[in-house]
């Protein structure tokens, strides 16, 4: 009877110390030149091709572009990127997170959209 009991203890217990190995949700890797701190546009899709724009700060222009990411870092009413641009007439907006998360911290773009502003703000 002991060892019907004693298995699925040990099954238990194994599985246990896989769980508290697994490792916790980190951080990306910084795009190409885009270091903490910083905010950045891209000619190509995935943070790839000519750095457009890199701003520790809020930034206003006119920029087409392919690709964003926001590599802020944790700071009160300053961490997260509300950023505008335009595509075929029309104007948007989202708000982007800082690398890792939770939420959405980089974006691609379609051919053809042209950033307007980026300003660092608090929670989305």
């Amino acid at each position: 009877m002991r060892k019907r009991l004693l298995l699925p203890l040990l099954a238990s217990a194994a599985l246990t110390g896989v769980v508290a190995l697994a490792p916790t949700a980190s951080a990306e890797a910084d795009p190409p030149g885009c270091g903490k701190e910083f905010f950045c546009i891209y000619a190509g899709e995935g943070q790839t091709g000519q750095l457009l724009v890199k701003s520790q700060h809020s930034w206003t222009g006119s920029v087409s572009g392919r690709s964003v990411f926001n590599n802020g870092i944790p700071y009160p009413d300053a961490d997260h990127i509300q950023l505008t641009w335009t595509y075929q007439g029309a104007t948007y907006g989202q708000c982007l997170h800082y690398n890792p998360g939770p939420g959405t911290y980089k974006l691609d773009f379609a051919e053809g959209v042209t950033f307007t502003g980026a300003k660092w703000r608090g929670e989305c």
